[in-house]
């Protein structure tokens, strides 16, 4: 019977130890976990053709940090009437001064420009104009898609092209 008692007292001291023991180590564990504080930046909007953007339901561009989103530009005046309708490298042209001028409005440059995708109703004609991108991007190109659709927004439109930029602290 002794060899029994102390066989339970043994074990009992046992089991506690390892339970202190546990208990000591998920108490560390929580002391390891630290605050994480998530900076949240409101959207900036911003609009190219006010009352077009308007109409349609889009803004052209939005700036979250340091992310800059450009919906699709088009080569297209105030009024929403297409420019060199049929010209596909007028309209590529065009695409890409609008590009530039919402790229600076925000300071970038095509540079930080991380993502570009291309939609047009004409992908041979695209791309035997396509060297025309290496005078845009001079250190690297983007990624992204160029896609061959049936159409797009308005009769006559060639090309569109839309745009994710980044900018480093």
């Amino acid at each position: 019977m002794k060899n029994y008692k102390e066989l339970a007292q043994m074990t009992l001291l046992l089991t506690i130890s390892l339970f202190a023991t546990t208990f000591q180590s998920c108490k560390q564990k929580t002391k390891e976990v630290k605050d994480v504080t998530v900076k949240s930046e409101a959207p900036e909007y911003f609009l190219l053709r006010p009352e077009l953007e308007k109409s349609y339901g889009y803004s052209h561009a939005v700036r979250i940090g340091n992310d800059l989103k450009i919906s699709g530009a088009v080569s297209m005046d105030d009024k929403g009437v297409i420019v060199a309708p049929g010209n596909m490298e007028q309209q590529m042209k065009n695409c890409y001064s609008d590009l530039e001028k919402i790229l600076k409005q925000y300071g970038y440059t095509f540079d930080d420009v991380v993502a570009e995708n291309v939609y047009t109703t004409n992908m041979k004609d695209f791309i035997n104009l396509s060297g025309f991108r290496n005078s845009i991007y001079k250190k690297q190109f983007p990624t992204g898609t160029w896609l061959e659709v049936k159409g797009l927004a308005v009769d006559g439109q060639l090309i569109e092209i839309d745009m994710e930029a980044h900018k480093t602290n």
